[in-house]
């Protein structure tokens, strides 16, 4: 009997809401408009949510949003940047006195769904389209929402930690969390079911209306995409759980879907990439001192793409910044290198083939079947990388064996100047150790992924690679370790305020209390191997 009132009021819910919403396209007030059995016919009463999971992932517009999403934790924590604005007093996110109110957007941009927001309410729309419509192949369209659920959710997962996933989707259930153990399991099985569910729809073109990837709506293509998404959750669960990883990663490396051969770019016409706006407009942005030293220091040629020389010209060819030191001023920094022609587009990136020629390297460096040669995936990453930015003399840069990271040296003042903590190499040392050779890999992966702080900050954690510099400046009150930095972001106030006995348990769940100090699941804090 509850069960029964439970999907009663289940189809009530999704009654009204289709009559507050089935006018999304203004299909329902205009009498010369498309008939809901046409709309029905082309898929559109399910398409049209997918709009919102390409906005939202990684947003675009408006560009502060991006910023709160990303820029101001992920992007910043990464080593890839530094914003020179000292918000809030410089008392903020950079110097671990975290804003909850800019942390939130990370939370509404997966969960709120009003306002064109949300990740997983859109999801959920798809699958009871799918299911109140009952047409042949509607399920091609679960498997499609459940990748890009994935791709979206381990990011925020990767934030947090624990996130409401699994249950969210029953209206009984959905404001409970899983740990992060139990989420990472089912963003697999879910991973598993999409890549093996749409093999019987290779070549099927109802998706192409509705999918703004370069993908062009290829469903073999999306097998690919979810394949490589598999073998990346399975590298990131290696240090804590080495059996899971193996067997999944090796499922990705034997899979028929087979891994991107183009990277994975989501086109947004007549909207810029959000950092043009953040660092070329409003100058908050600039080259992070982790991004200087190594770039420099290896004389990568990637460098004239991914920044921009100094407006002060006394600064040299490119100048960064250390995040987390004592700005008392825009002026003090704003004419460092602002961020260059990479986010000239009008397009965003979810993953390049680069990254995985560097997740095969390390699946081979961790003895699985199927990843072929360490050194060889490592340098078909790096003239992958090389190709996706034209530059040149890839050769060259492939056999330098001497170039190794610079010092930081602060345009300011002394007391931010950092020494870097290895000699790396960029030319593979096929002699060195396991922990030397995942170095150069991450090392070389973080290069290549630019500008994804959020996917960078997650590898750093898990590693400890490349070597991102400790703050100055620490405003935790001793909530985080100036030395073990960052490890994720606390419960955001929008939540526990609504939710609060989830929240709770979701704390249990965690390794520590629920602040920016506690190591998530994966991140073990201890050696790679």
């Amino acid at each position: 009997m509850k069960n029964k009132i439970k999907y009663i009021k289940l189809f009530i819910i999704i009654l009204i809401f289709n009559a507050c919403t089935g006018d999304f396209e203004n299909i329902n007030t205009d009498p010369n408009g498309i008939s809901q059995e046409s709309l029905t016919q082309l898929n559109n009463h399910i398409g049209s949510r997918f709009s919102p999971l390409f906005a939202n992932i990684i947003k675009t517009e408006p560009a502060w949003n991006y910023q709160l999403q990303h820029g101001l934790n992920g992007d910043v924590f990464s080593g890839y940047m530094t914003t020179p604005t000292p918000f809030a007093g410089n008392i903020n996110n950079q110097t671990y006195a975290l804003v909850d109110g800019w942390n939130t957007f990370i939370w509404i941009d997966a969960y709120d769904g009003s306002n064109g927001n949300g990740i997983m309410p859109f999801v959920r729309e798809i699958k009871n389209q799918v299911a109140l419509s009952n047409s042949p192949g509607g399920e091609k369209f679960v498997f499609l929402a459940n990748i890009m659920r994935v791709m979206a959710m381990h990011r925020v997962s990767d934030v947090f930690g624990p996130i409401r996933y699994s249950k969210f989707d029953d209206f009984d259930t959905t404001g409970k969390y899983d740990n992060q153990e139990t989420v990472y399991k089912a963003f697999f099985s879910d991973l598993d079911e999409a890549i093996n569910g749409l093999k019987v729809f290779e070549g099927n073109g109802q998706f192409i209306p509705f999918d703004q990837s370069q993908l062009g709506g290829d469903i073999k293509s999306w097998r690919a995409f979810a394949n490589s998404l598999r073998l990346r959750l399975a590298i990131r669960v290696s240090n804590v759980d080495s059996n899971l990883a193996k067997t999944e990663g090796e499922k990705a490396l034997a899979s028929d879907a087979g891994f991107l051969t183009t990277d994975m770019v989501i086109d947004t016409p007549g909207f810029k990439h959000p950092i043009a706006t953040i660092s070329g407009t409003w100058n908050d942005i600039c080259m992070g001192a982790e991004m200087e030293v190594i770039l420099k220091g290896f004389n990568d040629g990637r460098i004239e793409k991914y920044f921009k020389t100094p407006a002060d010209p006394t600064l040299g060819d490119y100048k960064g910044v250390r995040m987390g030191v004592d700005i008392t001023s825009k002026s003090q920094y704003a004419s460092h290198s602002l961020i260059g022609e990479v986010i000239d587009t009008e397009a965003k990136t979810w993953m390049t083939v680069a990254e995985i020629y560097f997740l095969k390297a390390e699946a081979a460096l961790r003895n699985w079947s199927g990843a072929g040669d360490v050194k060889s995936n490592y340098d078909a990453g790096i003239r992958a990388s090389f190709a996706q930015h034209g530059v040149a003399d890839v050769d060259t840069y492939l056999t330098d064996n001497t170039s190794t990271p610079n010092d930081f040296v602060d345009a300011i003042t002394a007391v931010n100047n950092a020494t870097y903590g290895s000699d790396v190499k960029i030319a593979f040392d096929n002699s060195g150790t396991n922990e030397n050779q995942l170095e150069q890999i991450i090392t070389q992966k973080w290069i290549a992924i630019f500008p994804d702080g959020q996917e960078a900050w997650s590898e750093f954690r898990r590693t400890g690679f490349p070597r991102v510099f400790p703050v100055v400046v620490n405003n935790s009150g001793g909530a985080i370790d100036t030395n073990i930095q960052i490890r994720r972001i606390n419960f955001v106030n929008s939540e526990v305020n609504t939710n609060i006995d989830n929240v709770e348990e979701a704390r249990s769940f965690l390794n520590g209390p629920d602040n920016g100090g506690t190591r998530l699941w994966w991140d073990t804090g201890s050696n790679n191997f």
